[in-house]
């Protein structure tokens, strides 16, 4: 099975992957209250997007992720927005996954019984520590995506904190 037959346990059937959504619909309260914290400096370390599946809670977090590594000044339009140029080396980097300061931890895929695993295990959630140990190639941000932090195992919740 090739990696572009293994299911993403982020991606609703049928939809585009969240990192490839152009428009995030039904998010403008989080995502002002974002930029509002970004614009004032005070930029939390760790943000927890909640709410029902379906919602736009990981177009979220990647518009989020992509706005963060690409370090805009300002959105592409002048206005405050998560949108960035398309064209943006970053954003070309998150669209082929190869971005070298992005980690997402999600559930992994089980070679033995060809299925996504129930949990995001421990281990995954191990490779941090050498994520954060490198130092990042351009000496922009690191952002990691945890999707879904209800799915983490309680080992994995542990060793997040």
């Amino acid at each position: 099975m090739s990696d572009e037959d293994i299911p993403q346990p982020d991606q609703i059937a049928g939809a585009p992957h969240p990192r490839e959504t152009a428009r995030l619909f039904g998010q403008d309260k989080a995502q002002a209250d974002f930029l509002d914290a970004f614009g004032a400096g005070r930029l939390h370390s760790g943000w927890l997007i909640t709410g029902p599946r379906g919602v736009g809670k990981a177009t979220l977090a990647w518009k989020i992720a992509t706005f963060l590594l690409a370090d805009p000044e300002v959105g592409l339009f002048g206005d405050p927005s998560l949108d960035v140029d398309p064209e943006h080396p970053d954003v070309r980097l998150l669209q082929a996954g190869a971005h070298p300061r992005l980690s997402l931890i999600r559930r992994p895929w089980d070679e033995k019984t060809k299925k996504l695993k129930a949990e995001i295990t421990v281990d995954a959630v191990r490779s941090l520590n050498s994520f954060f140990q490198m130092s990042a190639a351009d000496g922009g941000r690191r952002v990691v995506i945890v999707d879904a932090a209800d799915e983490l195992n309680r080992n994995a919740a542990i060793a997040i904190l």
